[in-house]
């Protein structure tokens, strides 16, 4: 009976000891680009399309706070606050969150509804999409389809030739100009 005891309180401990560990960090992806601008984040990469699952406590301490609550919490920016609202550079714009490719300049116009707007993505599978019926509203939200943070919403009110309006805040974004 003894010998029972021991063997249980032995294996109560060592469960317990492994529950009480802390988690590993996720895995840093191998080809996260070496930025300057991202010293931070390690999973920041214009080049890594493979899809991000990470929890938001890590989220929290890559991203700055007034990333954060709009990748991550889906909070908007104010309109017409944003640096790319009215922005008309050329070139690429990216997921400020993980640095995927999300929308050219040549699909940008100008909707003047107080954020940066697009008519279509780089590609498929840059973004995906979500159903948003908060604040009382039926509306598409827009996520990276690499890391999942909140871009904007999408609607049908867009010009030719597909129709769509992606709505986005400039947060969610960076921006690179073309090189000439």
């Amino acid at each position: 009976m003894k010998r029972i005891a021991t063997l249980l309180f032995a294996t109560l401990t060592a469960l317990s000891a492994c529950h009480a560990s802390p988690k590993p960090s996720p895995p840093k992806p191998a080809n996260a680009m070496s930025n300057a601008t991202h010293p931070q984040n390690p999973y920041y990469s214009r080049t890594d399309t493979t899809k991000l699952d990470l929890p938001n406590e890590v989220w929290k301490k890559v991203l700055s706070p007034e990333l954060y609550r709009v990748a991550r919490l889906g909070e908007t920016e104010r309109a017409f606050t944003g640096k790319y609202w009215n922005y008309e550079g050329l070139g690429t714009y990216y997921c400020a969150a993980c640095g995927n490719a999300l929308f050219r300049s040549d699909a940008k116009f100008a909707s003047t509804c107080g954020w940066p707007s697009f008519f279509e993505t780089v590609r498929p599978g840059s973004v995906r999409y979500r159903d948003d019926t908060t604040y009382g509203m039926i509306r598409t939200e827009v996520l990276c389809g690499r890391c999942d943070a909140h871009l904007g919403h999408v609607f049908d009110d867009g010009p030719p030739p597909t129709g769509k309006r992606f709505c986005m805040n400039s947060i969610s974004l960076e921006f690179e100009p073309d090189r000439k």
